[in-house]
């Protein structure tokens, strides 16, 4: 190659690579969003979502968008492991994905829009140390889960979140204890995994969740 025609090229395109580089590398960011609108959802589940939501882009530049419930109940937990007081089942919103990802057990999981259930895992063995908290978000399919005040027993709702893995296991995601200095915001945690905080009313106030929208278990 000609040495001169080598060094102008570098010289001409220095700028785009560095550019390329940072875009690649930059740090997740969230903002808000109006009203869902998706046709994927039953009009049941939009009319108790909350009137804004959340986009959280990723750094490599695909989006996670999520609508929590405007208004959930908040009891007393479950367990005593656990970190949020809510009744397993309860519905928490939904969740969009624009590319392929991952749940928190490294199952693959399609682009699309599910609906996020609370629920704790099973305290055994099998899944001892395997996230900081007991506490996670299943997926179910949209068109599996048209009514936003149906309760389910852990069995009923495994099984409807295998749905979305195909596999034996269901598709959580992992809620983390909620300490973020501002709601909402996104995070990255020292294992890279993406956070994203936000709250939701209560009849006693404002409830912050810590979700971790894209990161998987290190177990």
């Amino acid at each position: 190659m000609n040495l001169a025609f080598a060094d102008g090229w570098l010289k001409n395109h220095a700028g785009v690579v560095l550019l390329t580089a940072v875009t690649a590398w930059a740090a997740p960011k969230v903002e808000n969003l109006g009203p869902c609108t998706d046709q994927a959802l039953s009009p049941a589940v939009l009319r108790v979502l909350a009137s804004q939501g959340y986009r959280v882009t990723l750094t490599d530049g695909s989006t996670v968008d999520l609508w929590p419930r405007s208004e959930i109940a908040s009891t007393t937990r479950a367990r005593e492991d656990a970190t949020y007081s809510l009744a397993p089942s309860s519905f928490v919103g939904v969740i969009h994905f624009e590319k392929n990802t991952r749940d928190y057990r490294g199952n693959a999981v399609a682009a699309g829009t599910y609906t996020l259930r609370y629920e704790l895992e099973p305290n055994d063995g099998d899944h001892l140390g395997t996230s900081p908290t007991p506490d996670f978000l299943l997926l179910v399919p949209a068109a599996a889960d048209a009514n936003p005040d149906q309760t389910y027993t852990f069995e009923e709702l495994v099984a409807l979140s295998r749905q979305v893995t195909g596999t034996k296991h269901p598709a959580p995601f992992n809620l983390v204890p909620p300490n973020a200095k501002a709601y909402p915001s996104v995070a990255t945690d020292p294992e890279g995994r993406t956070i994203l905080s936000f709250k939701i009313k209560t009849s006693s106030g404002d409830l912050p969740f810590a979700l971790v929208v894209k990161g998987t278990t290190s177990e």
